[in-house]
């Protein structure tokens, strides 16, 4: 078994946190894990983009034309990389910044209104842990408790960040079981 997740947005939206968080949480559950970013060299506002794979065995090439699942928290995210995603795959939309969909009938398709969740979670900035969270509880590719303890050990040095990101957690979680 190997999983494809591109995370993608813009620069400053925590895309390679989230996928780092990923990334480390997979490799906790005993995963074998490669996580890959790309950013542009001016980062906040600019595009960026990680790639997390997953599997059960060795990972022969870090090379990924088309990821199983998708995140995309902004509209270039989704246009440049929504067509390339694998048939059966799980396409997690942020519907804040993105008032289109991708188009795809064969893809688990997901809106979610991440930014305003995150704020009535206690601050934007936990956007991308809703997203994370409500792509992982869409997509059952860990479990959620795993999820939590990674979350947690990732904000263990801001210890006061702890409860807005377990917050963000279960209303990314309850977006996802709503959609």
């Amino acid at each position: 078994m190997q999983s494809e997740v591109m995370f993608a947005g813009f620069g400053g939206q925590g895309i390679l946190l989230s996928a780092k968080i990923l990334a480390y949480t997979a490799m906790e559950a005993g995963y074998e894990v490669v996580w890959i970013p790309s950013y542009g060299p001016e980062m906040r506002g600019g595009t960026a983009y990680c790639m997390v794979i997953m599997g059960d065995r060795p990972i022969g090439s870090p090379i990924v034309k088309n990821p199983l699942h998708l995140v995309a928290m902004n509209r270039p995210s989704l246009e440049k990389f929504a067509p390339v995603v694998k048939p059966g795959g799980v396409v997690l939309i942020n519907s804040s910044l993105i008032p289109v969909r991708s188009g795809r009938d064969d893809v688990d398709e997901i809106a979610i209104p991440v930014n305003e969740i995150a704020i009535e979670a206690g601050s934007v900035r936990s956007a991308n842990i809703v997203a994370l969270a409500a792509f992982v509880a869409r997509s059952g590719i860990l479990p959620i408790e795993d999820l939590r303890e990674s979350v947690k050990k990732e904000f263990a040095r801001k210890a006061k960040l702890i409860p807005l990101n377990m917050e963000a957690i279960d209303r990314g979680v309850q977006a996802a079981e709503a959609g």
